[in-house]
């Protein structure tokens, strides 16, 4: 017992600095503290159900799912709570509040701000707190406070806090999370937009936040009073759907006899490379087309006949009342695994769909593909129309989400 013991852990230190390696040339960690949290932590103490190999690969492990076989908790992918670490910029002596536990990325955080600093960890899920407990105490992190509570009131009895990190998808930013901020704290929450994640750097601005940075990012959904379901309206059983992050009224059977009518498709000459992201093109069409949602498809045969998007998960669609038009790409050298955007269109004004979605395309790649992005700020419901800066105005509950985007 002692010596497959002593091989395990062998075993995980091997893998669990491949991984970090790993995560160092991917540019996912950039920091030296950030590294070396990832080198000491065990995280395979946080998911001792799965073999060792998949505990150290950079992938999400999930841990519980819902009656319907939904993910509703995980540990997340190593990269994306690198990138998430680097951008909170935990230091020494921090008081700092994780939104949606784990164990793992807490355990992550109380190496970053040592045996100064304190984390707590919340969470609405008995049984997602009790393994996170496990967890943190088995790789020797017990002065982590875990707690099971409704994360949209936060944690107020370890408040202010310096850094707080939502590992949560969230809908809206919640009233007490800016309130139990502390004077120059950061909170890092993977905020939804239209239906489009983005893992946003927040800091007071007055009366409201702003964003000083943010990366494309997806997590399990935020429960409780703060959870804010999409709707997806299936156009072809289970093999393609429009979602949609509101509860615009629709033409159901009039989208779905456009789905089985003749396709437009218009080509852009915006071309790209194969390593090339793309997700701030589609931020920028949530931006700009009104009638906005996303299409998704099923990995399948009849899907891939009805159906091209740039995305299977979810690709930015223009609505009419009669046809949508949505975001393709295709191969045009494979030499240099060069690629062109493209429109396909469906309905009776597919054509004029099409050239509206193009005309998009080619604005973002003439004015803002290689500028500073958009910034995206997040001001009280309250809020005048007025005092809103200007760019797309998003409706939550508590707050009005603002992406703006400023000249290269």
């Amino acid at each position: 017992m002692v010596i497959a013991a002593t091989a395990d852990s062998a075993r995980a230190d091997v893998l669990r600095h491949a991984l970090v390696d790993e995560l160092l040339a991917a540019g996912s960690i950039t920091s030296r503290a950030v590294a070396g949290a990832f080198r000491t932590v065990p995280r395979h103490l946080f998911v001792p159900e799965v073999p060792l190999e998949q505990a150290y690969a950079n992938d999400t492990v999930r841990t519980k799912r819902d009656e319907h076989g939904v993910t509703i908790s995980s540990v997340s992918a190593p990269w994306l709570q690198g990138v998430m670490l680097e951008q909170a910029q935990l230091g020494p002596g921090m008081r700092c509040l994780e939104v949606g536990s784990g164990g793992y990325n807490a355990a992550l955080m109380a190496e970053l701000v040592g045996s100064d600093g304190e984390v707590a960890t919340v969470d609405i899920d008995a049984d997602v707190t009790e393994r996170a407990r496990r967890g943190l105490d088995a790789a020797g992190y017990g002065r982590v406070e875990v707690v099971l509570a409704d994360a949209e009131d936060g944690v107020v009895h370890h408040a202010p806090y310096d850094r707080i990190i939502v590992t949560v998808g969230v809908w809206d930013v919640p009233p007490a999370w800016p309130a139990q901020l502390a004077v120059g704290g950061r909170i890092v929450a993977p905020l939804r937009m239209r239906g489009l994640s983005r893992s946003v750097v927040l800091v007071r601005d007055g009366d409201h936040l702003v964003s000083v940075g943010h990366e494309m990012a997806g997590f399990v959904a935020m429960q409780g009073a703060g959870a804010h379901a999409e709707r997806l309206v299936t156009l072809h059983g289970d093999d393609v759907g429009l979602r949609f992050d509101d509860d615009r009224h629709v033409d159901v059977d009039a989208l779905r006899a456009a789905l089985h009518g003749p396709r437009v498709e218009v080509w852009s000459d915006v071309r790209f490379g194969a390593m090339e992201p793309f997700d701030l093109l589609f931020l920028w069409l949530a931006t700009t087309l009104d009638r906005f949602c996303l299409l998704s498809r099923a990995r399948t045969d009849t899907a891939r006949e009805l159906v091209d998007p740039a995305s299977p998960i979810a690709t930015p669609t223009l609505l009419s009342g009669q046809g949508f038009a949505y975001v393709t790409f295709r191969e045009v050298d494979p030499q240099t695994q060069t690629y062109e955007f493209g429109v396909c269109a469906h309905g009776p004004d597919a054509a004029d769909l099409a050239g509206t979605v193009i005309e998009q395309i080619r604005a973002w790649d003439r004015e803002h593909r290689h500028g500073p992005g958009p910034r995206i700020s997040v001001h009280p419901a309250s809020t005048p129309a007025g005092e809103l800066p200007a760019g797309r105005h998003i409706a939550k509950r508590h707050t009005t989400v603002t992406i703006s985007w400023p000249d290269r």
